[in-house]
């Protein structure tokens, strides 16, 4: 089959986790003998800001990692009758432009012989509904969202049984245990500052209890404001800067631990939503502890996959454990990387994109016939 992708960034993973799945998923799909077209828009935010930020080296990383990957960038002059020409299955992610949304729409209902699909990896559906209301999918034969709390929402705007779960993965072709174990030390954060939304909570499960454990600890990610750098400063930890997505196998190789530290929305509105960094850290074998997440899918094993924390005294009190307890981390590592080769590959998901293009062309058939 011929896959379309409508993204942000292929290229840029700066504050832009999408391009983490998407390209462990067009990644798999090339390997199971399908054809695949990306575009993004010229002059992207998320690429914009890791050239200004990072500069052209910091792309090296993404092309050395995924050399069968690229993207062709458009813009508001695009032919998308061309574009989409021949293909089977055009995926349209949640963060473009409402008029590429409505217009690919408007293909599909010309007669284009596309199935059109809206994929949603945001909170912005309870956050800010207005604006994901905003968009036009009237044509759109299905949703993918990546959580089924998130998937009850659409289901509440009139989707039905065309809204999909469909969770983000880890590539494991990419992000795996290092093949030769070398000395870990401390404790590493790979995750963005974004909008203040978990400031407290990285304050609370992250900075007090990493300098409590005696544990030195290393940041990595953007857009930190100055007074989250004091921040870190007090609390005795190291800000790398920004971090190419492909070099993160190569960090948690070289630490003890890792922290996931939900974003607010993830608690409270949408429960059961790990985000992409769960998934890779467990495969790549570090130990994970996190703050209050509750797994509503039961995705993972908490407490043996990863430990759970439910305040900073506790966090303190697993950091601790796993800085003195080789065994402790070798199990929660193994169970961890487990679980994810079992259930949360890219590989996974693109079986499950495929089941669900299936359903839907059948669901199609059957109103042709009616």
């Amino acid at each position: 089959m011929k896959f379309v992708y409508f993204t942000h960034s292929l290229a840029s993973c700066w504050n832009h986790g999408n391009a983490h799945f998407l390209r462990g998923v067009i990644r798999e799909l090339i390997a199971a003998g399908h054809e695949v077209a990306v575009y993004e828009p010229e002059g992207s935010w998320s690429l914009t800001n890791l050239l200004a930020d990072a500069g052209e080296d910091a792309l090296a990383a993404y092309k050395a990692a995924y050399p069968e990957l690229n993207s062709q960038t458009y813009s508001r002059d695009i032919d998308l009758a061309a574009a989409t020409d021949g293909a089977d299955v055009v995926i349209v992610h949640e963060w473009n432009e409402e008029w590429l949304v409505a217009a690919l729409g408007h293909v599909r209902n010309s007669g284009a012989a596309i199935q059109l699909l809206f994929h949603d990896t945001h909170h912005r559906a309870v956050s800010n509904p207005a604006a994901m209301r905003a968009y036009d999918l009237r044509f759109y034969d299905g949703v993918l969202a990546f959580g089924a709390v998130l998937a009850d929402v659409y289901r509440k705007w009139g989707w039905g049984n065309r809204v999909f779960t469909w969770h983000e993965a880890a590539d494991v072709r990419h992000f795996h245990p290092p093949r030769h174990e070398i000395r870990r030390a401390g404790m590493v954060w790979i995750g963005n500052w974004g909008d203040g939304e978990r400031s407290a909570e990285l304050q609370h499960f992250l900075f007090d209890p990493a300098r409590e454990a005696d544990l030195p600890l290393d940041i990595f990610g953007v857009r930190y404001p100055v007074e989250a750098l004091e921040l870190i400063g007090k609390a005795g930890a190291r800000y790398r800067g920004f971090l190419p997505n492909a070099r993160a196998p190569e960090v948690f190789a070289r630490h003890v631990a890792t922290v996931h530290v939900p974003r607010r929305f993830y608690v409270t509105s949408l429960p059961g939503i790990p985000t992409i960094r769960v998934f890779e850290a467990l495969a790549c074998g570090i130990p994970l502890v996190s703050s209050p997440w509750e797994d509503r899918e039961h995705l993972f094993h908490p407490g043996r996959d990863y430990l759970v924390a439910n305040d900073g005294a506790e966090m303190t009190g697993h950091l601790r454990a796993l800085a003195h307890d080789p065994d402790l981390r070798q199990e929660l590592a193994a169970n961890g990387l487990a679980t994810i080769r079992a259930r949360h590959t890219c590989a996974h998901r693109v079986k499950e994109l495929l089941s669900i293009v299936a359903r839907l062309k059948g669901a199609r058939a059957l109103e042709a016939v009616a």
